[in-house]
């Protein structure tokens, strides 16, 4: 089990081998949530990477004539 420190101005230091195997860089931003009793931090991703990671997502819009309103 990793263990982190608060600081006195509420910062942690996220692990040099967990950051290294999510990828996180000086900068990212992260999400962060609570989740009962439980924080957890997850790498915002740019929406353009997003693409494709929904792949049963159906994205079709029907755009007949009779559909607007």
């Amino acid at each position: 089990m990793n263990t982190v420190t608060v600081s006195p101005k509420f910062q942690v230091v996220i692990p040099k081998h967990i950051r290294q195997l999510a990828g996180i860089r000086p900068g990212q931003k992260l999400a962060v949530f609570r989740i009962g009793d439980s924080i957890e931090m997850t790498p915002v991703k740019d929406v353009k990477t997003m693409r494709g990671s929904l792949p049963k997502l159906n994205t079709e819009v029907d755009r007949s004539e009779q559909d607007r309103v």
